[in-house]
């Protein structure tokens, strides 16, 4: 339950630390007091959101902080769930930035707005006059049966299954859509393979390749030049042998007369040797230039196809296109895998929707039988809130889709009067009724559920008299199960409370804050008579106020 809470620089509120205690409490004050803004700093612990215009102080940080004892609800493995650290007396607290910024801890660690909404919702409902509306939410009306039913756990094994089923239907999506593309390029793709391996780029050196052919081409040619640069060589009269040689023999016989000439002799003589070597070399490859047309003709073709298979994919080298057939053999492959993928996760799917049907229907038969019983609860309560002849009927559609909370469409009917014909609640049920309606529904999840805190904001609108008596009958009831706040302008039920705060403003020069004060038995008196009469309170009003407060 809510104990403490304190506001720092939060609308008009400068400061306030006020403790609350277990039981049924009652919130009063005039209009444009600070009720709102009360629920408001309450909502930022709730992780709503932040509002940089809630600064009094647009210069100062704005700090909320509640404190709640939860050692009586064994809450700890929604803690461990969410992985914040447990403490029975749990501190939340916001924190708005003068930048604009919004930070959440819980006991002192930073937390996301997510997990802190999450939290918050096992600590304290805040039910605004506006969220009357929820009645007519399909949601919300299997949220009423399932809590009778007792459907929670079953419920979150259904939505943990529901959660991975979603994904797996996301992930066979994506591999369908991807399978689609795939498709689309697979023949040309496999085309493109094929041909490049079947033209075994491993093999091909495309260096060798061209200088082989440019040989094969040239046969002729190159016979010819070889055959001149011989006769240039070895001719009798005017070969570079001969002269080489003549020329060796006329050196090597001044060699003797100096080192000089003699070093000079040695270098002809190498020249000599040199030349003779060079002209061996060439007859050797006269004889080995031979004309092949056949290998001409393979080499050229292996070129052809290589130079045919680089321009196709513009690239200038064997590797480049090596690359590009690996990346093609990828690509086939993942055609193949992703078959196999679809094949697996479409049976995961089956499997889990099996789970899922069983669990749905699991849902729809508890909730069938907790029809009568949340019936017979709602009746008699409204009974007691001067709805005597109200009566309520669940029309189930069981449907073929899964959704968040199993597969169940359900219209909730009211008749207010006997004989009249049921209708939808929204349509056929007033303002005033709505109320009650949802009265009722509180008082009876109060019983079902282990929710520490309830804030009931201005419940009351549009009862009055013996009515409103009743429901402040019901919220001081359903104070023994938890700890109740009733905001409220009518004494009948201001004056059933336990404790009774009220929301104040004060001007101080320039100057307005709210601020809220525990009331004394004296000052509730004061404060129901006043909510009876007015502020010229009479002396029957104070002692109507008396009565109301001793009953």
């Amino acid at each position: 339950m809510l104990t403490l809470l304190t506001i720092k620089n939060f609308a008009l509120i400068e400061s306030l630390e006020r403790e609350f205690y277990n039981g049924f409490s009652i919130i009063t004050g005039e209009t444009g007091a600070g009720k709102s803004i009360l629920l408001g700093a309450l909502g930022l612990l709730q992780g709503k959101r932040a509002d940089l215009g809630s600064l009094k102080n647009k210069e100062e940080k704005c700090v909320v902080e509640g404190h709640f004892n939860i050692k009586e609800y064994k809450l700890k493995e929604v803690f461990a769930t969410l992985d914040i650290e447990y403490e029975e007396v749990t501190i939340i607290r916001r924190e708005i930035l003068p930048s604009g910024k919004s930070r959440a801890f819980v006991n002192d660690s930073p937390v996301n707005l997510a997990d802190l909404q999450e939290l918050s919702s096992y600590l304290i409902d805040i039910h605004s006059q506006h969220q009357t509306g929820e009645l007519s939410d399909e949601n919300y009306q299997l949220h009423i049966i399932d809590a009778v039913a007792d459907n929670n756990s079953v419920l979150e094994e259904y939505q943990a299954h529901l959660k991975q089923y979603k994904k797996l239907q996301s992930k066979l999506k994506e591999f369908l859509q991807t399978q689609a593309e795939l498709l689309k390029e697979q023949d040309y793709n496999a085309f493109l393979l094929q041909e490049l391996e079947e033209a075994h780029l491993s093999d091909l050196n495309q260096e060798q390749l061209e200088a082989e052919f440019d040989k094969l081409n040239n046969v002729e040619f190159v016979r010819e030049n070889f055959s001149n640069a011989l006769t240039v060589f070895t001719d009798e009269q005017v070969g570079l042998v001969a002269g080489l040689r003549e020329a060796r023999n006329i050196l090597s016989k001044l060699a003797s007369i100096s080192k000089e000439y003699e070093e000079l002799s040695n270098r002809i003589s190498s020249v000599d040797i040199e030349v003779e070597d060079i002209v061996g070399e060439i007859e050797n490859m006269v004889d080995s230039v031979l004309s092949d047309p056949e290998q001409l003709a393979i080499t050229n073709e292996k070129l052809q196809l290589l130079y045919s298979l680089q321009k196709k994919h513009q690239v200038a080298t064997v590797e480049e296109l090596i690359t590009i057939e690996n990346e093609l053999s990828g690509k086939v492959f993942l055609a193949t895998d992703l078959e196999d993928k679809i094949v697996e996760v479409t049976k995961e799917i089956e499997s889990l929707e099996n789970v899922l049907e069983r669990l749905a229907k699991q849902l729809s038969e508890a909730r069938k039988k907790a029809v009568p019983v949340l019936q017979k609860q709602l009746i008699d309560i409204l009974k007691q809130v001067g709805m005597p002849n109200s009566n309520f009927k669940f029309e189930f559609e069981y449907t073929a889709h899964f959704m968040s909370n199993g597969k169940d469409q359900m219209q909730l009917l009211f008749s207010a009067n006997k004989g009249m014909d049921f209708g939808l609640l929204k349509k056929v049920a007033s303002g005033g009724e709505m109320s009650r309606i949802m009265l009722a529904i509180k008082s009876t999840l109060a019983k079902y559920s282990n929710l520490p805190t309830i804030i009931f904001d201005e419940i009351d609108t549009g009862v009055s008299g013996e009515v409103a008596d009743k429901m402040g009958e019901i919220m001081r009831e359903m104070s023994k199960e938890m700890q109740v706040f009733a905001i409220t302008h009518l004494p009948q039920i201001a004056a059933k409370g336990d404790t009774h705060f009220k929301v104040f403003k004060t001007a101080k020069g320039e100057t307005t804050t709210s601020q809220i004060e525990e009331l004394t038995y004296e000052s509730r008196i004061t404060e129901v008579a006043q909510m009876l009469s007015g502020k010229d309170i009479s002396e029957s009003a104070l002692v109507h106020a008396k009565e109301l407060l001793q009953r």
